[in-house]
């Protein structure tokens, strides 16, 4: 079989090896491919490998020798499944590969809002510390977890992973799921309905999937229904986040800090309102980007290929009607 990955530089910019996968067939990789190439590239292969390459029906149609789209993700909106179910293409996924990644960022996030450990150490290696007056200083309220109440919106992996490290800091812990889970309640770790969340919460999490319930989520309205100087994190999806709303909220003073992973269009545009607010920490997508969570996306996606081959095929998101 012949594997081509159109895309796979994020995943292995050098420090991961493909040997594992050129076992499974005649293996071509770039690095990145232009939309303009992605027929070309994708040739007469069976296995076609994405992760940001839109595979529309057009290229569907042009492809015709394409058996199996395996996602070098979670999300395969960059597919468009409809067109691969009538064309017989299977197509699969990564799931959980990267949840203690994700919950570790959003620890990272809410420890660098509560001791602003960069800036500090910004300060101190520029000589204030050095000609302070005081054996000690810090230029931001400092803020203790313990006792703190985290929202959590969006409890699977990512969510309940979160919610474990919270608890560890003694945080109070309050969540909101489509599909409640009386099972995962625990003393310190609650179901609350979605205005509960904002109305109580010091810090939100966003670990919700980007679908139309949640697309704008965050927005005037609910920003209006959360705590005065709350924070506020997104790892979830940049267009979860009315941006301009959540930037106007920042400036105002209405919240007291926000975090965010992701972003609307990426790579971040310069006309992003959240990149010139206040009290806005921004990093470029790479909560997902760890080298262990990196290796195991490759695994999962070795043996999604080899199940495929064996005509077991795992991880499948739509229910294909090619026979393997």
């Amino acid at each position: 079989m012949k594997i081509v990955v159109l895309d796979g530089y994020t995943l292995n910019p050098g420090d991961l090896s493909w040997d594992r996968m050129r076992q499974l067939g005649e293996l071509a990789v770039y690095d990145r491919t232009p939309p303009e190439k992605t027929v070309e590239r994708i040739g007469n292969a069976d296995i076609v490998l994405t992760n940001k390459v839109v595979l529309t029906k057009e290229i569907l149609v042009k492809t015709p020798s394409v058996k199996y789209i395996g996602v070098i993700a979670t999300g395969y909106n960059v597919v468009d499944i409809i067109a691969a179910q009538e064309l017989g293409i299977i197509v699969a996924n990564v799931p959980a590969y990267s949840t203690a990644s994700v919950a570790q960022l959003v620890f990272a996030f809410i420890l660098e809002l509560c001791h602003h450990v960069g800036e500090h150490n910004r300060l101190v290696h520029e000589g204030e510390w050095t000609n302070s007056k005081d054996f000690s200083f810090w230029n931001y309220p400092l803020i203790e977890l313990k006792g703190k109440t985290l929202g959590i919106v969006g409890f699977g992996a990512i969510g309940q992973t979160t919610a474990s490290i919270a608890a560890a800091f003694g945080m109070n812990i309050i969540f909101f799921n489509r599909t409640k889970h009386p099972e995962l309640e625990t003393n310190r770790i609650k179901f609350a309905e979605l205005d509960e969340i904002l109305s109580r919460s010091d810090f939100i999490s966003l670990s919700c999937p980007l679908t139309e319930e949640t697309k704008g989520l965050i927005n005037n309205e609910t920003i209006a229904k959360m705590k005065k100087g709350a924070y506020l994190i997104n790892t979830s999806r940049g267009s979860v986040l009315v941006e301009q709303d959540v930037a106007d909220a920042l400036n105002s003073g209405r919240l007291a800090g926000v975090c965010v992973d992701v972003v609307s269009a990426e790579p971040v545009q310069e006309d992003n309102p959240l990149l010139k607010a206040k009290n806005c920490i921004m990093t470029p997508h790479f909560a997902w980007a760890a080298k262990e969570a990196r290796l195991r996306l490759m695994d999962t996606l070795i043996e999604n290929i080899q199940a495929f081959k064996d005509k077991k095929p795992i991880n499948v998101v739509n229910k294909s009607t090619f026979t393997v």
